[in-house]
């Protein structure tokens, strides 16, 4: 008994364990018996609905202390702090729209729940960069492991570490956007603070997301419980979608292959080490989107319904779809709380260029290059003297541009840093920031300029690759090589067909092989950035920058460098069912949206019976694939 209550940090809740569905089984039974129990009067409707709620909310306590043990008192602490401060927001407002207190109380509200992000999350970076920046010895002080000593044995806590609690930056994104929400008076503030209170603790969502906005989920706290018998079958099979992703594929790619490579990138041949690359681009969405079907299954189960997070983002043609389709709550928060307050594709101001000079500032200090510092600061005065000139000669589109590039590529960095207190993050998000810039600037061209600009780029890189002899231009100098010959078939297309009049058939098939070209290259586009990201996951915060940075140059340096041909034939043997993993994932991703959406109806439209048999006979295939050690869910980090 003292087991099952107690928490151990090397056991949390996991959906993958059984552990956890037999605790969901006794929670659902419960709450079985709380919303189908007949009603004598309607009155008593409004009372049930509370009661459910208050249960559900002390089952998510449960669930995140049997994850994170007594961090649970962070979580109750900021449900406490939003909850009160948008409640005193509303007041001032309805009492006096034109009082500033409601600006200052929001401010408050940010201030709290962002430092104590930054506490858990960045206090290793921010040490570690003023150590490096005045050659000081601090060390990080765990003031809350220092207070609890002081209400319990002395020593129980460690105060020379901190741990990041696990799913802060979700709930602290959530709770942020209540209180944002609130002082927009886009929503009313939530009167119960137990209700409140469930709406950030949900446990299917609570430690990986989706990031749920309050404006589309607390109003489904207040509406009776209806489950249908097609939303069961479609619940159902979220859940076994989620595990079978997580299980069958992320967590047999990442045991035999992807953790081997990354772990030791040196021991591993050039092709070895880029195989592994695309892979883990495979893992990391099989393992995050198999979490999030499975929140989205267990909480229709419950008669909640949670947003999508993925729309199949490898299938995108260009960075900027990617990043509609992928973790699609976050695109949200950030587009909403970040993107647009800065200015969007509208204007430039405080916002934009306190932040640009933090990621100057912190990229020169991580670096030790602070003469890089004029660079991003030359940028930002020639877009400002360009925009300037532009609104004089009336050309506010072209401003327009500016302004949302520059306000988008803070935004990429900035969600970069939100996913870890590493440099190889912010590199990560700023290479996407990038990839989105040149890809807009790219469309607003000519083909001429493209054809004459992939030509100077490719045998510039071709030069530096001569010149200097580094794996790392000739990695570029290849890709570049590969998208200048695509760019010159479809330039040579273009210049054939102009003001022609073309073969209907031709049109087709040249549309299909464009958008075919145009998803590989952003699918390996997306890929080279995962090395940095990956390179930064599962790390110890005080050696995470220099074990990152060494991890991502030695793989370039393999992938770069000279190819030993003869053993890709042994590798696609002594790997093949890897290797048959990893092609039957992405064929399973580009199968169209409509065959998956059928496949799922017909599931849900099973006879109870038959159900019951393919769940069964899934779960013993599913299980046959689970590890000696359970592998937590990558996103759980952050």
């Amino acid at each position: 008994m003292h087991h099952i209550f107690a928490f151990d940090a090397n056991s949390p809740l996991l959906f993958t364990q059984f552990y956890f569905w037999a605790f969901f089984a006794l929670v659902y039974a419960l709450f079985a018996l709380i919303v189908e129990s007949p009603l004598r009067s309607k009155s008593k409707v409004k009372s049930r609905l509370h009661l459910r709620n208050v249960y559900l909310l002390f089952v998510s306590w449960f669930f995140y202390y049997k994850t994170s043990g007594l961090f649970l008192l962070i979580l109750a602490f900021v449900t406490l702090s939003d909850w009160i401060i948008a409640g005193r927001i509303h007041k001032y407002q309805t009492a006096n729209p034109k009082s500033q207190i409601p600006k200052a109380l929001l401010a408050l509200s940010v201030i709290i729940d962002l430092g104590l992000l930054a506490y858990f999350k960045y206090a290793y970076f921010f040490t570690n960069m003023v150590n490096d920046l005045f050659g000081t010895g601090f060390r990080v002080f765990d003031i809350f492991a220092y207070i609890g000593n002081g209400f319990s044995q002395a020593g129980r806590f460690s105060v020379d570490t901190i741990v990041l609690p696990v799913g802060i930056s979700f709930y602290i994104f959530q709770v942020i956007s209540y209180t944002a929400d609130v002082y927009r008076r886009r929503i009313e503030p939530v009167k119960n603070i137990l209700d409140f209170g469930f709406y950030v603790s949900f446990f299917p969502q609570l430690v990986a997301g989706p990031i749920v906005r309050a404006e589309e989920f607390i109003p489904q706290l207040y509406k009776p419980f209806r489950l249908s018998r097609r939303l069961f079958g479609i619940a159902v099979f979220w859940i076994l979608n989620g595990l079978a992703k997580k299980i069958i594929m992320s967590d047999y790619l990442a045991v035999n292959l992807i953790d081997r490579v990354f772990d030791n990138p040196l021991l591993f041949s050039g092709f070895e080490n880029l195989f592994a690359l695309f892979a883990y681009s495979l893992q990391v969405y099989a393992d995050f989107s198999g979490y999030t079907d499975i929140a989205i299954g267990v909480a229709m189960l419950m008669g909640f319904y949670l947003p999508q997070n993925f729309d199949s983002p490898y299938k995108s043609q260009n960075p900027q779809e990617f990043w509609r389709r992928w973790h699609m709550s976050l695109g949200r928060w950030l587009k909403t709380y970040l993107y647009i307050p800065l200015g969007g594709n509208r204007s430039i101001g405080f916002g934009t260029y306190f932040w640009w000079t933090v990621i100057a500032f912190v990229s020169a200090a991580l670096t030790g290059w602070w003469w890089q510092i004029l660079v991003p600061f030359a940028v930002f005065m020639a877009v400002v003297v360009i925009v300037n000139r532009q609104m004089v000669h009336g050309k506010s589109s072209h401003s327009k541009l500016l302004y949302s590039n520059l306000n988008s590529f803070i935004t990429q960095v900035l969600g970069g840093l939100w996913h870890g207190a590493s440099w190889n993050f912010i590199i990560w998000g700023g290479i996407n920031g990038l990839g989105m810039i040149v890809n807009k600037i790219w469309r607003e061209t000519g083909w001429h300029v493209r054809f004459a600009a992939m030509t100077v780029l490719t045998f510039g890189l071709m030069a530096l690759d001569y010149a200097y002899n580094l794996p790392v231009w000739r990695l570029f100098a290849v890709w570049a090589a590969i998208v200048w010959t695509g760019t010159a078939i479809r330039y040579i297309y273009w210049l054939v067909t102009a003001d022609k009049i073309i073969n209907q058939k031709l049109a087709i098939i040249n549309r299909k092989l464009s958008t075919a070209w145009a998803v590989l290259q952003t699918f390996t586009f997306i890929t080279f950035t995962r090395l940095f990201f990956r390179s930064s996951s599962n790390l110890d915060p005080a050696s995470a920058n220099e074990v990152a940075w060494t991890t991502a140059k030695n793989m370039v340096n393999q992938i770069g460098g000279a190819w030993n041909n003869a053993i890709i034939p042994d590798f696609l043997w002594e790997y093949r069912w890897v290797v048959a993993m990893f092609v039957a994932g992405m064929v399973i991703h580009w199968v169209p949206a409509d065959w998956k959406r059928r496949y799922r109806l017909a599931f849900a439209a099973m006879p109870l019976w038959l159900m019951v048999i393919a769940v069964c006979a899934a779960i013993i295939v599913i299980y046959q694939f689970v590890t000696a050690d359970m592998q937590p869910f990558i996103y759980f980090q952050f």
